[in-house]
């Protein structure tokens, strides 16, 4: 027997472990689109199955629900996704990923060599803002979002070395 072609609210939260209430949002936001029965109940189609469970792995790699919702109007609307649609979404991710792989990169590497040293000795952290130096640099944590070495922001120019001594 063939599943049905058109799934009921409930049946979508049921297969992809959302809720009915996060579908409805998701619905608004734009990345899935009902099809209304004669009496207005909500019809899905199967496809959106996977455009959900997409969204639900692209907000676990960090990707804001615009991002989301821009990638998914990139897929046609009723059928599922072929696999040069997932290919062209890929591509268009890749760079966005990357960008948040070598942030995630660049906070463990300092934060191993600074605050994971145990010392906390403001001489000798590499972190260490004197003056607010970084402001220079823009807003939040400069040094871990942004791709800024502490020496850049130091008068001196000089490269404090993490403590490597509680090691």
């Amino acid at each position: 027997m063939a599943p049905a072609p058109l799934l009921t609210i409930g049946e979508l939260s049921r297969r992809t472990g959302m809720s009915v209430s996060a579908i409805r949002y998701y619905e608004a936001r734009g990345l899935v689109q009902a099809i209304r029965s004669a009496g207005n109940q909500r019809r899905f189609p199967r496809a959106d199955i996977r455009r959900l469970s997409f969204a639900l792995i692209a907000q676990q790699l960090g990707l804001t629900l615009a991002e989301i919702a821009a990638v998914l109007a990139t897929l046609p609307q009723g059928r599922s996704p072929t696999r040069a649609d997932w290919q062209a979404i890929s591509r268009r991710i890749r760079s966005a990923l990357q960008q948040r792989i070598e942030m995630l990169e660049r906070t463990r590497d300092r934060l191993d060599g600074c605050i994971g040293c145990g010392c906390l000795s403001l001489a000798r952290c590499a972190l260490y803002n004197p003056g607010d130096r970084a402001a220079a640099a823009g807003t939040g944590p400069r040094f871990l979002l942004a791709a800024i070495e502490p020496a850049a922001v130091r008068p001196s120019g000089g490269r404090r070395r993490p403590c490597r001594t509680a090691r």
